[in-house]
């Protein structure tokens, strides 16, 4: 489990990390023409758009990579990521497959109780 935690927390964080480039490029494009977000539209809170642009992928990542030797840890950080993409972005089309893969990794991680390995975190 802490294996498919390691896998599913680096390919959220990957996709992750192309919403947050578009999520911060947008705010930063709408702050300084603001003729455009008068056209498609201005984010409620562009500051915290762009906190979670760049933490969210970075919590997923590390989540990941901590997963296989401090699966509670690193599968809280994957959760912490899940619900920052959500309160950033929503849940969309975009964002689905990194929610549901740091969501799942998360999970996966904090459920490896009795690991492979002789040291479990509970």
């Amino acid at each position: 489990m802490r294996n498919a935690a390691l896998t599913l927390g680096l390919i959220a964080g990957i996709m992750g990390i192309f919403v947050g480039l578009f999520g911060y490029g947008y705010a930063e494009l709408t702050e300084r023409h603001s003729q455009v977000g008068e056209l498609l539209g201005f984010f409620d809170n562009p500051s915290f758009i762009r906190f979670a642009s760049f933490m969210a992928p970075l919590l997923a990542i590390a989540g990941g990579a901590m997963a296989k030797a401090r699966a509670l840890w690193g599968g809280g950080l994957m959760i912490l990521s899940a619900i920052c993409i959500y309160a950033a972005f929503g849940f969309n089309v975009a964002t689905m497959f990194p929610i549901g893969f740091a969501g799942l990794g998360g999970v996966l991680a904090i459920a490896a109780g009795k690991p492979d390995e002789p040291k479990a975190h509970f």
